[in-house]
Parts: structure tokens; C-alpha cells; sequence
């Protein structure tokens, strides 16, 4: 039995040590300039201020980079992007995660992100349900590939299968790869399902790698838009992530203002990319502060 003498001769205990703060990279995918060339998105996502980008799907009708194109192709594009000042953080695969031929696509996407030293592959599956024994059976084929290749398929919510993060994590289970992720879209859950996504990600963010920064409001007008213009509160959606130890890309999808006209020129875009990073790191700073 320890004496009082002995108690208060031991040294205190310390307290339990607080997990590192989240890296969080403040990124913007091309895919809002999709209607300019691939080069002058770059080039206007650089000059809005931004030091990371994800990859969007086509410019101009041309893909960003095609499913079977070889991986020094993804190389060469990522090594244009550091040039510039970019560093890519995310790419999406183009592919359903039901199609037929998803395995050996991603397969293909997965040697893609290597050859260009990116870390997220972003997938989703089709906006209705069915199929999902494909889902699963697919995501167990990616996910070792993915490991091996020193990268993360991430998937995120589209309706369907993977409708929310609660749908995502049970897909997560079900796969049980640490190759296989989830990159949050607060934006596609409050539209697709109308559902609360602060509430949601409490149900997934254990699991969560990334982010596809979209908001949306379902009044005046039912539309998706750009962070801080919707009903979807980005401090209480990043507190949860707040101290994680990890670096998890906040990829800006849509950056656009609900209600009016997209902007016809490509420096009006810039405009609204840059006062997405900057509502973005103003929520970082808030956040990091309050969880410090």
C-alpha cells in the first residue's frame, strides 16, 4: 500500500498529450474552369493564391487525362503544375465505381496518380442505388493496388451507394483496406439526400483523407455554390478534423455564387477562386485556433 509521504513524493502526472493539428492544404480543382483551357486554369488557380490543385475531369471537351493514357503522360502534367508553382493533391478517376470495366480502369488511374506523385484518387459510384456488391467487390481490388502504389482511393458522396458519410463508412467496413477512404462533399449530401451534414460526418470522419469543398442552398434557389455562399457551416464541418496528425486536402469543387450567371470570363473565375481560399483559411484559422 503506498504511504501519503510516498504520493506526495511522486512526480505529477502529466496530462494525456493533444494529437497534432491537421495539416490542412487549401487546394482548388480545375474543374470550375472547365470551360478554359487546362493551362489557364492553372495559371488563374496560381495567381488566385492557391499552392495546390486537384485535377478536374475535362477543358474544353478534353479530358484533363485520359483513362488509358500511359503514366508518364499524368507525370509530365504534374511536373508542368510544379513548375508553376502547383502542387497536385488529388485527381478524380473518371469511372463509376459499378462500371463493368471499374477495376481495371482504376488499376490504370492508380499507376497514373504514382507516376505523378499523387497522394488522393477520387472516385464515386453512379447517383442511383444497385450494383453494390460491384462496389465492394471492386474497392477490395483497388485498395491493395492503391497501398502498394503509396496512395489512397477516396470516396465520396454522389447519391446512391454513396450517398453520405454514413453510406461511405459502411462501405469502408465492408471493404476493410486502409488502401480505401472517404473524401467528405458536405455539399452532395445536403443536395442529393437533403440531409444535415454536420450531423452526418459525425458518423465518418474517423475515416476521412479529404475533402470536396462544396456548399449548397435549397432556398432561394436549389443550387450547389461555393464555401461560405450555402447553409452548410465549414467551422463545425472541419472541427471534427481539427486534430488529426494528417495532411487532408480541402479541394474547392465549386467556388461559384448561387442565384446569378457564372462569370463568361476566366478572370472572374479567378476572383471567386480567391475569395474561396481566403473564406477557407479564415474557417482553418478559426478552427486550428479554437482546437489549439
Amino acid at each position: 500500500m503506498i504511504t501519503r509521504r510516498q504520493f506526495l513524493a511522486a512526480p505529477a502526472l502529466a496530462p494525456a498529450a493533444a494529437a497534432p493539428l491537421t495539416r490542412f492544404q487549401i487546394a482548388c480543382m480545375t474543374l470550375p474552369y472547365s470551360q478554359f483551357s487546362l493551362e489557364r486554369s492553372l495559371a488563374g488557380i496560381f495567381s488566385a493564391g492557391y499552392r495546390f490543385v486537384a485535377w478536374g475531369t475535362a477543358h474544353k471537351g478534353a479530358p484533363v487525362l485520359a483513362v488509358n493514357a500511359p503514366p508518364v503522360d499524368a507525370k509530365r502534367l504534374a511536373d508542368r503544375c510544379r513548375d508553376m508553382g502547383l502542387e497536385p493533391v488529388m485527381m478524380f478517376s473518371n469511372v463509376h465505381l459499378e462500371a463493368k470495366d471499374a477495376a481495371v480502369a482504376h488499376a490504370r488511374r492508380i499507376e497514373q496518380a504514382a507516376a505523378a506523385g499523387i497522394p488522393f484518387l477520387l472516385t464515386f459510384g453512379k447517383t442511383s442505388p444497385g450494383e453494390y456488391e460491384s462496389v465492394i467487390a471492386n474497392l477490395k481490388d483497388m485498395g491493395p493496388r492503391a497501398r502498394a502504389a503509396g496512395l489512397t482511393v477516396v470516396i465520396k458522396q454522389h447519391g446512391g451507394n454513396t450517398a453520405t458519410g454514413k453510406a461511405c463508412a459502411r462501405v469502408l467496413t465492408e471493404t476493410a483496406d486502409e488502401g480505401i477512404k472517404i473524401c467528405y462533399d458536405a455539399g452532395n449530401v445536403l443536395d442529393y439526400e437533403n440531409d444535415d451534414p454536420i450531423a452526418d460526418i459525425q458518423t465518418c470522419y474517423r475515416d476521412i483523407r479529404a475533402f470536396a469543398i462544396k456548399d449548397h442552398r435549397n432556398t432561394p434557389k436549389d443550387q450547389d455554390c461555393g464555401p461560405g455562399f450555402g447553409e452548410i457551416d465549414h467551422y463545425k464541418l472541419l472541427l471534427p478534423l481539427a486534430r488529426t496528425g494528417l495532411t487532408i486536402p480541402l479541394a474547392c469543387e465549386n467556388i461559384f455564387e448561387p442565384v446569378v450567371p457564372r462569370p463568361h470570363a476566366p478572370e472572374g473565375v479567378d476572383a471567386l477562386a480567391r475569395r474561396a481560399r481566403e473564406f477557407l483559411e479564415t474557417v482553418v484559422r478559426g478552427v486550428q485556433h479554437d482546437a489549439a
